[in-house]
C-alpha cells in the first residue's frame, strides 16, 4: 500500500519510529529550499529509512543525537549502495528537527578561556561594538593582536601595564620582515588600535601606539587595473537574459559596472534598500556607513526583470540568490567575484583581472577621462577620504604628459 507524503512524493509503506511525524513537514521544507523533486525524494525516503532504524534501536526523539547519524550510516554501507551525499540530507534533517525543537539544539562544550584570549575577546567586543568596525577589518585585527599577546605573556596573566616599547618593537621586526608591506603595514595599525583601546581602558597609562615602528609602504605605487569601456559593453551584451541566472547576472554586473558598487555591497543588497518611488538604493557600506544611489532607468529595469522573472520564491530579503538549492542569500562577496570571473571566462574577455574590483577602477578612469573632478569620483564610490581618489591622477595620461620634463638634447 503506497503512503502520501505530498503530491509529488509518494512512498511505497507508512513511514515508522520517532520522527515518522515529521516527514511531511521535513519534504516540504526542502522543496521550499528549492532543490529538485529527485533530491527531494531521495532525501525523504533517507529520513524514512533513518527514522526507521531509530525505531529498531528503540530510540526516542529526545534522545536523538548526531552520533546516531554515524551509526546509521555505517550501517546502510553495510547493505546497500550508499551516496556521497548522504550525510548531507541528514544534516538537513537535523537542521530541520531542531528548527522545529522536535531534537535538542546541538551544544558546544564551554572552554575554559585562557588570560589571552579574554583580553582578545574584550578588544574584539570594543572593535565591534564601540568602534562600528567592518566584519572585515575585525577578522584582520584580532589574530594579530592575539599573536602579539601570546608572544608577550605566553600562557600566563595578561598585565598590559607591564608592556613597553622594546616588546612592541622586537615583535614588529621579527614579524615585518616575513611579511608584504601591505600586511606588515596592516599589523602596525592593529597593534596601534589594541595599544590605543588598552589606554582607553587605563591599563596603559603611556601612550605606546606611538612606539609602534611605522613600515615603509609607498603612497598609491601602482596604477588602478580597471576594465576599459568596451569590454564591459562586450561583457553585457554576452550574458543570456533569457534566463533566470542571465537575468541576475546581468543585474549584477550593471550594478558593478555603473554605480562602481563593491561586491561585498552587492551580495548583502535587500529588497528594502530600494525605494521604486523615489528611484533611489540604500547600499551598506565599508566602516557601517550607508550611501544612496539614485537608480537609472537601465540598472532598475534589469534589477527588475530578475525580481518578477528569475529570482525564486524565498522567504530570504536579499535581492540577489543563489541559483543551487538550498537557495538564499550570497554568504559573502566572494560569490560575486565568481560570477564575474565566469561571466568574463565564457565571454572570452581578456580583462586585467577577473574580480568585480575592476569595475569600481574602470567606472572611475571613464568619469575622468570624462572630466569629473577627483571630488566627484570620490562622492560616487563613496570614499571617506580625498586621499583615496588621488591614486586615479595616475590613469590621466594625457594630463601627466603636460608635466613631463622635455629630455635634455631631444629626442634622438
Amino acid at each position: 500500500m503506497k503512503f502520501v507524503i505530498t503530491d509529488q512524493v509518494i512512498l511505497s509503506q507508512e513511514p515508522e519510529g520517532p520522527i515518522k511525524e515529521h516527514i511531511e513537514p521535513f519534504a516540504k521544507f526542502i522543496s521550499a529550499q528549492g532543490y529538485a523533486l529527485s533530491s527531494i525524494r531521495y532525501q525523504v525516503r533517507l529520513a524514512t529509512c533513518f527514522s526507521r532504524w531509530l525505531n529498531l534501536k528503540s530510540v526516542e526523539c529526545c534522545g536523538i543525537t548526531s552520533g546516531h547519524v554515524e551509526q546509521y550510516l555505517r550501517y546502510r554501507a553495510r547493505r546497500i549502495l550508499s551516496r556521497s551525499g548522504d550525510a548531507a540530507a541528514l544534516n538537513h534533517l537535523f537542521d530541520f528537527l531542531r528548527s522545529q525543537d522536535v531534537i535538542p539544539t546541538k551544544t558546544l562544550p564551554v572552554l575554559q578561556l585562557t588570560p589571552v584570549e579574554n583580553c582578545v575577546q574584550v578588544y574584539e567586543k570594543y572593535l565591534r561594538e564601540t568602534r562600528n568596525l567592518a566584519e572585515a577589518t575585525i577578522l584582520n585585527y584580532v589574530p594579530i593582536v592575539r599573536c602579539f599577546l601570546k608572544s608577550c605573556f605566553r600562557c600566563g596573566a595578561v598585565n598590559l601595564s607591564t608592556l613597553c616599547t622594546r616588546d612592541i618593537v622586537k615583535f614588529v621586526q621579527h614579524h615585518a620582515s616575513h611579511l608584504s608591506p601591505k600586511r606588515a603595514k596592516l599589523m602596525t595599525c592593529a597593534l596601534r588600535s589594541f595599544l590605543s583601546h588598552a589606554r582607553y581602558l587605563g591599563e596603559i597609562i603611556l601612550d605606546l601606539s606611538a612606539a609602534v615602528p611605522v613600515v615603509a609602504n609607498w603612497s598609491m605605487p601602482s596604477i588602478p587595473r580597471g576594465i576599459p569601456t568596451e569590454q564591459v559593453c562586450q561583457l553585457l551584451a554576452s550574458i543570456d537574459q533569457r534566463t533566470a541566472i542571465g537575468r541576475r547576472d546581468y543585474a549584477i554586473l550593471l550594478l558593478l559596472a555603473r554605480l562602481g558598487l563593491r561586491s561585498g555591497e552587492v551580495a548583502f543588497l535587500e529588497l528594502n534598500d530600494i525605494n521604486w518611488n523615489c528611484g533611489t538604493m540604500s547600499v551598506h557600506c565599508k566602516g557601517g556607513l550607508r550611501n544612496e544611489f539614485p537608480l537609472s532607468f537601465e540598472v532598475g529595469k534589469a534589477i527588475s526583470a530578475y525580481l518578477k522573472n528569475g529570482r525564486a520564491l524565498s522567504t530570504s530579503r536579499r535581492v540577489f540568490l543563489r541559483a543551487k538549492a538550498p537557495v538564499r542569500g550570497f554568504r559573502g562577496s566572494g560569490a560575486i567575484s565568481s560570477i564575474v570571473r565566469h561571466s568574463l571566462e565564457r565571454a572570452g574577455i581578456n580583462a586585467p583581472t577577473y574580480g568585480a574590483h575592476q569595475f569600481r577602477h574602470g567606472l572611475a578612469t571613464e568619469m575622468l577621462r570624462q572630466g569629473a573632478s577627483l571630488c566627484e569620483i570620490g562622492d560616487v564610490l563613496g570614499h571617506r577620504h580625498p586621499q583615496t581618489t588621488k591614486i586615479y591622477t595616475k590613469v590621466d595620461i594625457e594630463a601627466l604628459r603636460t608635466l613631463a620634463i622635455p629630455w635634455p638634447g631631444g629626442v634622438l
